[in-house]
């Protein structure tokens, strides 16, 4: 089938196809790699001279094999994706107890201080005094996205 100045439909669909994994490639997520990979086979099938829009033989080739690429995209895309968790991040209730280590002064005037919580370093404030760099602390609350912070004595009481 031809169109557009000679162009086949079936090089258009491949065309098209791979800019869809293009784009995949660039902004991954998997949004693109099926519709992709079903425009080069259906390109493909065009070029081998399979009807797919009036014989009765070529749509069932068509979809039977966008099927199959579908199928067969999505089982090799699980395989090569890493199978992570996506990191989540505390919501604002949640740090009030937990404890961290102080890694800036934190002082009462200013969110100058910073605080490691659990691998995340957090600006901080502190409730009462001044806080030095190595000391336990405990979040008492926060408030935005800043922590108010209690030193831990060493009987692990603030």
């Amino acid at each position: 089938m031809v169109l557009f100045g000679g162009v086949e439909l079936g090089w258009i669909l491949i065309v098209i196809g791979a800019l869809v994994l293009l784009a995949e490639a660039y902004t991954p997520g998997f949004f693109l790699t099926v519709p992709g990979t079903v425009l080069i086979l259906l390109g493909a099938l065009i070029l081998l001279g399979v009807d797919i829009f009036n014989s009765e033989w070529g749509i069932v080739a068509s979809v039977g094999g966008a099927l199959a690429a579908a199928i067969v995209t999505v089982l090799l895309y699980s395989r090569i994706t890493p199978d992570e968790r996506p990191t989540t991040a505390l919501s604002r209730d949640s740090f009030a107890g937990r404890t961290g280590v102080v890694t800036r002064v934190v002082d009462t005037a200013n969110f100058d201080g910073k605080v490691e919580i659990e691998g995340n370093t957090w600006s901080a404030i502190s409730e009462t005094g001044t806080i030095p760099v190595g000391t336990h602390v405990r979040v008492v609350r926060s408030e935005g996205v800043h922590i108010i912070v209690k030193e831990i004595t060493h009987d692990g009481t603030t």
